[in-house]
């Protein structure tokens, strides 16, 4: 019979074999050997940046292809992907877009870089995607878009989201940073809404170091994203007729910026990198899904856990593995984080790599709470822009309550340096172990811990 004397916390056997954990990204033998090939190419070519380098357009040409869309632009972050794509769409100053309160800042954060204003609305509680049932009532004349997140790899409900933007006018521009690879319904995400935007970042499935991809299949829309990552300029297909690897830094650009633009663009090792990583991309994608369904069939049969769910006709890569934690099904009454902390604690000492990742809701961070903005200049009073030239949004926390719920009541399994799906079989079998055994003794911690601090109050 497991006792809390078994746990690792307090001297135990850890159920965790710790070296059998993999980093992420892997660059094994195969990697190292295509990366290599890719570094001399583009020490041979000479050339290192520029939107029309070779890996570049290759990335983008094979991203696309990947996706089946027509266009795809790649930028220097997921953020700029992000900003891009919404410039596009044409929000700007004052304009409203409406976003889940539980994403990474990134997504909120690129409504603002367009002087725009992110109106959050909360998640559905199983799957953690925008609830489309509440999306009616945030809508405003002031509305111009929708930003639904792909969160932790799942696709999110957009079928009744595109309806909805097609009934009021509006853009959709899908968030698919964590979601490379996801379907609905058998077509790929990103390729739903009037632009996507996905990340490059390293600990993504599809890692390239930093870097993002713009996609979408309107040429006019690709055009003006296009512009917007390069200064604002007049960018046409037909320059990359004139392209020459020998003058690769010249070319035949107007130089005429006729709207507001960025330099967002990537390198051409970043692109290498990416290309590498995206030939494994549905190999690791697939060993991911089957270590999550092995954990699923485990977890789920422990009172008061419930692993991620996936809806019929979606698919999920599992960039984050959450698992959400109810502990009344134990018959234990405590604090939904004391709960959350006390049993990542006692997962760590097992050898599980878990971790929070995020601990409020977007419109929680101090950014959005106190609208500080663009302009505020290290005033403690008043509002920054765009907030100051719009109409007013709350930002009351008390509008997001299965966020917080989410946020206050679970954890991730694995991290991004050891995500699910590049680990071993044998790993995820030991996580279900160590699962097993923390959360089955969980009564116990928590006694236990309630009645440190007596113990070692000073006598009076």
């Amino acid at each position: 019979m497991e006792t809390s004397a078994n746990l690792a916390l307090f001297g135990g056997t850890p159920a965790v074999n710790k070296s059998l954990h993999v980093r992420w990204p892997i660059v094994g033998e195969a990697e190292k050997a295509s990366l290599m090939q890719a570094l001399q190419r583009v020490i041979e070519r000479g050339v290192l940046s520029g939107h029309l380098a070779p890996e570049i357009r290759s990335l983008e040409r094979e991203f696309a292809e990947y996706l089946g869309v027509r266009y795809a632009l790649a930028t220097n972050s997921g953020t700029a992907a992000l900003h891009i794509a919404l410039a596009a769409a044409g929000v700007g100053p004052g304009d409203e877009v409406i976003t889940p309160a539980f994403s990474f800042v990134a997504t909120a954060l690129s409504v603002l870089h367009q002087n725009a204003i992110p109106v959050f609305v909360d998640i559905e509680p199983e799957t953690f995607g925008m609830d489309p049932k509440r999306i009616e009532a945030a809508i405003t004349p002031r509305t111009r878009g929708l930003l639904p997140v792909h969160m932790h790899g799942l696709a999110c409900d957009l079928k009744p989201m595109l309806a909805i933007a097609e009934t009021h006018g509006l853009k959709l521009i899908e968030d698919a940073a964590q979601a490379h690879g996801s379907t609905l319904d058998g077509r790929k995400v990103g390729t739903f809404g009037a632009l996507a935007a996905f990340s490059l970042q390293s600990s993504k499935n599809l890692a390239g170091g930093e870097g993002g991809i713009c996609v979408t299949d309107d040429e006019q829309l690709y055009l003006r994203a296009n512009s917007a990552r390069m200064f604002g300029e007049d960018i046409q297909p037909a320059d990359e007729d004139a392209y020459r690897l020998d003058r690769a830094l010249d070319g035949t650009r107007a130089y005429d910026s006729k709207s507001m633009g960025w330099m967002y663009r990537t390198n051409e090792l970043s692109a290498a990198v990416a290309r590498t990583q995206l030939r494994r991309l549905d190999e690791s994608n697939q060993n991911g899904q089957a270590n999550a369904e092995l954990l699923g069939q485990r977890l789920r049969d422990l009172p008061g856990i419930t692993p991620p769910r996936v809806p019929p006709g979606r698919t999920s890569v599992f960039h984050k593995y959450r698992v959400r934690l109810d502990a009344t099904a134990l018959g234990v009454k405590a604090p939904a984080t004391l709960v959350r902390d006390t049993l990542l604690k006692a997962l760590a000492a097992e050898g599980v790599d878990a971790v929070l990742w995020q601990t409020k809701p977007v419109p929680g961070q101090t950014l959005f709470r106190e609208k500080i903005g663009f302009g505020r200049n290290g005033t403690a009073t008043g509002v920054g822009c765009p907030w100051d030239h719009g109409q007013p949004v709350s930002y009351d926390l008390a509008q997001y309550p299965e966020t917080i719920k989410l946020l206050d009541g679970s954890l991730c399994l694995f991290s991004q340096t050891y995500p699910i799906y590049a680990q071993p079989r044998v790993l995820a079998e030991q996580y279900a172990d160590a699962f097993a055994k923390v959360w089955g003794l969980l009564p116990a911690l928590l006694a236990r811990a309630e009645k440190a601090p007596a113990e070692k109050a000073p006598a009076r």
